[in-house]
């Protein structure tokens, strides 16, 4: 019987993972036991376990009268995070340029190509895979382990700002920026254009947090 419920458990979490993701539930969102239950087709002890393993991982809070709240990011907060992300994967770049493969750049190319042509909602999950398919051109298990440590927060920052066409010609116009400089093999321009790419989104993202 505990292997079973753990099980479930695990299956709880990892279904609601998803669904903070896929922006299913967004930052501020209240997670009652009973509806995430019963939309996940599940018992409510797992579904308890989940949202504890979901608070000791930071996505979750427990506010008085509430309960169980996904957390949302302050303004110091998201520029902290962007800092993080700008070293990153300005360094993901700068290492891509220098071991991705051919097949790998043809590959991110015909991703950003499908991207620019997408709805908002399929962009967004196309953009998650281009920013993966760099990482994984670097070559580099420590940079991938570092990245994935930011996956947590990154889910914290709301919906996707690839709200309309305008945004997804400006992201598709940018990621190609950066597919010229690691195919031409050059580092520094392949981590200038992934700094430049985060400070846009930045601007972006602050702009809508102002709203």
């Amino acid at each position: 019987m505990a292997d079973r419920d753990m099980s479930q458990g695990e299956a709880a979490y990892a279904q609601l993972l998803a669904a903070i993701r896929v922006g299913d539930y967004a930052p501020g969102d209240r997670l009652r036991e009973t509806d995430v239950a019963d939309r996940l087709n599940l018992s409510r002890t797992p579904v308890r376990e989940a949202l504890r393993r979901l608070e000791t991982d930071g996505i979750v809070e427990h506010r008085p009268r509430l309960g169980a709240v996904i957390r949302q990011l302050s303004h110091a907060e998201l520029v902290e995070l962007y800092e993080m992300r700008i070293v990153l994967e300005r360094t993901a770049a700068e290492m891509a340029a220098k071991h991705a493969a051919a097949a790998e750049i043809d590959a991110l190319r015909d991703l950003n190509s499908t991207m620019s042509k997408s709805s908002p909602a399929e962009a967004a999950a196309l953009n998650q895979d281009f920013h993966r398919g760099i990482y994984l051109a670097t070559r580099n298990r420590f940079l991938l382990d570092a990245a994935r440590a930011l996956n947590n927060a990154l889910m914290l920052m709301g919906p996707t700002t690839l709200a309309d066409k305008q945004r997804i010609e400006v992201v598709t116009a940018q990621h190609d920026d950066i597919l010229t400089a690691i195919a031409a093999r050059d580092s520094a321009a392949a981590g200038e254009a992934a700094e430049a790419h985060l400070q846009t989104s930045l601007r972006y993202r602050l702009k809508v947090l102002a709203r």
